[in-house]
Parts: C-alpha cells; structure tokens; sequence
C-alpha cells in the first residue's frame, strides 16, 4: 500500500513572500497574526495524495476549524450575550434558594431553643450550670434572628440589585431579542461577508489546482510505466509524453491563478482582522462589565454569608463562653447548701407560752347603742400587750407583744375592750390578750 504526502496548496515561504509585500502600512505584530491566520486556514484545508514518502503529521484539522477567524465562528461570541443573562437568572435563583436555607435554619434553631428551655427550665439543675444551659437558648434565639436577617438580606438586596441590573443590561430589540446580540451578530456577518466571499473564491482556486495536481500526478506515473515497458512504441511513448507536458503546464496555469486568489485574500486580511477585532473588543467590554459587576455582587453576598466577621454573632459567643466559664462548683454547691441542706435557717424548739384563744362574738360585737351605754374612761389607762394581735375588721386594732397603749373603754360582756394607740388610732382588741401596766 502506498504511503501519502499531505500537501498544502501554497508553501509557508510563499505566504511568508506575500505578507511581507503587504505589511507595509500594518506593523509586526498584525503581520505574523495575518501570516498565521491564512496559513492555518489553508492547512485546515488541505488534503492527502498518494506518494512514496509521508511528511510529519500536521495539528489536528478540528482544532483550527475551531478558530475565531473561521466563517461563523464567531457565533460562541455572540452567545455569550444570551448565556450572561441567563447565567443571572441562575445566580439568582441560586442565592434565592440560600435564602430559603437561611430562613429555615433560623426557624428551627428558634423551635430548638423554645422546645429545649421549656425542658430545661423543668429539669432540677441550679445555679450557675442551670444558667449556662440556658444561655444556649438565648444565644440560639440571637442567632436565629442574625440568619432571618441575612436571608431577607439576600432576597430584598442582592437578589433585587442583581434583577435591577440585569433588567438595565441586558435591553431587548423587538423582534430581535437582546439588542447587544443583535448588534454583534450584525457587525460580525457585515465584516466577515467580504473575506467569506474571498474564502468561497480561494477554495475553489484550490480545488482547481488540486485537481490538477492530481492529474499530473497521473500524467507522470502513467509516463514512468511507459518509460519502463520495452514494447511501447515510441510514437505511443511521446503522446505519453506530451499529455505529461500539458499537465503540467495546465497545472502552472492554475496555480498561478490560485496564487492571485491566495494574495488577494492575504492583502485582505489585516482589514479583516482589525474590523473583527473592532467588534470583538466591544463584546469584551460588556463581558467585563458584567464580570465587575458580578464580582461586587458576590462579595456582598460574601459579606452578609460571612457570620465570623460578624460583630453581633462575636458578641453572642463572647457572651455564651463566658457564662460557660463563670460555672462555679463552689458557688452551686454553697447555694444548695444554704437553700436544701444544713445551710438553711430554722427554728430549735423552745417552750413556747399558751395563747389564750380570741372569743368571737357571734353576733356583732358592738352596736351603736351599745356604745353609747357604755361608759368612756376619763384619760384611759395604760395597758400593755401580751400577745401579737392582728386585727380581722376595720374597727380592730393591731399591735405587738409588749407595745403600750390606752384603754379608753372597760370589756364589754363579750371580752372586747376600746383602746387607743400612740398614733392615735382606736378600736376594739380581746380583754385577755393585755395587761395593766402597774404605775
């Protein structure tokens, strides 16, 4: 089987030739991307006849068809405008969906609190572990309303600046979709329509010269077999001979034309580049806007996401280590001692005096014209209390043990007797629960 010969259609010194007459008004650096550009766009192109020898392998086809300078390639570009915006409605759903986890963390770590102190506050610990325990469930209900916080934060926010932005930046064509889509694509088809033409005419210059080629290559083995078979004529010989002539000169012909074609083609190229380039960079502006603005929303999302930079959540747990580290053994334990053991005060039995019983009158105790029979005490006399007596009534005195005061009227046939105190209050109190005090 006969090995191959991958052939481009113009040699890299031929092209080299070409560039160099037309990179007068264009400086180095257009040049080589010119030179690069059109040679890998022939190589893409290129194809294999057979031949003894084979040449080292070329980059693979695929990789330069995918290249921006390629017809229509430029798509990817003009999609990217679509693909932000909705690259935005992602983005939002997604921190929208964050939010919803932040709310519901929040809500279960209020239940959690409010189930677990209803507990706690039930159970028989003490002091300051009881304290410390329950320092859990504030610090929890803190928390709850920190994450309650950052979720209404990224919805009302970020998600509403990002939706306001993405409204202001993306501005709709009727009928046309996105108008930064429309004009791209629009720019991009009027710049590359006239170097698409020219690609269209230089692949048929090619294919042209490529089939020449191929028929002078069989011009040439058909004369190499003629040359080696002893019984070919020699007039059959020379026709032999000069239809390899005529291919070959056919083959020159088209060439040269191809080489017009080729040249026409390269001396476009740097216009081409520089308008394609021109659009290009106007989709990269936009695309670095969106970049920006998408970097600043995302660290605004960081910093409200960001609880350890968060003063308040310090403080929360600032506070709660404390109360942890404020448990006192002793103090807990000196509490119980004072509160349920042998700390607690009590009374030691002594004797204790009989307290004669208060008699109650069935009925009431005095009525007005009772009191008006009853004969007043001209000065009273003193008289001094044996008992504590708290009175029951309005017109009952209240007094201590010991205390002084006046006797204004004798005990009635009920037991009661008026007397008046220092402050000058009056009323009625049991004979029995006084003493005359001896002058």
């Amino acid at each position: 089987m006969a090995n191959t010969l991958h052939i481009a259609p113009i040699g890299l010194t031929h092209l080299v030739g070409i560039v160099t007459r037309h990179s007068t008004s264009y400086n180095d650096e257009i040049s080589v991307k010119v030179l690069k550009v059109v040679y890998d766009l022939f190589l893409c192109s290129s194809k294999t006849y057979p031949k003894m020898s084979t040449l080292p392998r070329e980059p693979n086809e695929d990789s330069r068809m995918q290249s921006f300078w390629m017809p229509g390639n430029y798509e990817r570009t003009v999609r990217r405008t679509d693909q932000s915006f909705h690259a935005c409605k992602d983005i939002m759903a997604c921190f929208n969906e964050r939010a919803k986890v932040e709310k519901q963390y929040a809500q279960q770590l209020s239940e959690w609190g409010s189930k677990w102190k209803a507990i706690v506050d039930a159970r028989p610990l003490y002091g300051s572990l009881m304290r410390a325990w329950q320092c859990f469930f504030s610090s929890a209900e803190r928390l709850s309303i920190l994450h309650s916080s950052i979720s209404q934060s990224l919805v009302t926010e970020e998600g509403d600046r990002v939706k306001s932005w993405q409204k202001d930046t993306f501005p709709k064509k009727i009928f046309c979709g996105f108008r930064e889509t429309h004009e791209n694509e629009t720019g991009f088809a009027r710049a590359q329509k006239p170097w698409a033409k020219r690609l269209g005419k230089l692949e048929k210059a090619r294919g042209a010269y490529h089939k020449a080629c191929h028929k002078e290559q069989i011009a040439i083995d058909r004369e190499t077999q003629a040359k080696e078979n002893t019984e070919l004529s020699p007039e059959k010989l020379k026709k032999i001979q000069d239809a390899r002539e005529k291919a070959s000169v056919e083959k020159d012909k088209i060439r040269e034309k191809y080489e017009k074609v080729l040249e026409d083609v390269t001396s476009y190229a740097p216009r081409y580049m520089e308008e394609m380039e021109a659009i290009f960079d106007q989709s990269q502006e936009e695309e670095r806007k969106r970049i920006s603005f998408l970097k600043q929303a995302f660290l605004s999302i960081h910093r409200h996401l960001d609880i350890t930079n968060n003063e308040s959540v310090k403080t929360v747990y600032s506070e709660l280590h404390h109360t942890l580290t404020s448990i006192s053994e002793a103090d807990d334990l000196r509490w119980w001692k004072n509160n349920h053991g042998p700390g607690m005060p009590t009374d030691w039995p002594t004797i204790e005096e009989w307290i004669p019983p208060v008699k109650k009158p069935k009925n009431k105790k005095r009525d007005k014209k009772g009191q008006k029979d009853k004969p007043v005490m001209i000065g009273g006399v003193k008289v001094r209390a044996l008992y504590n007596y708290v009175g029951e009534e309005s017109d009952e005195l209240s007094f201590k043990a010991g205390e002084v005061f006046l006797k204004v009227e004798e005990e009635d046939d009920q037991g009661w007797c008026r007397g008046m105190l220092d402050g000058g209050n009056d009323g009625f109190y049991p004979a029995n629960y006084v003493e005359v005090v001896v002058q």
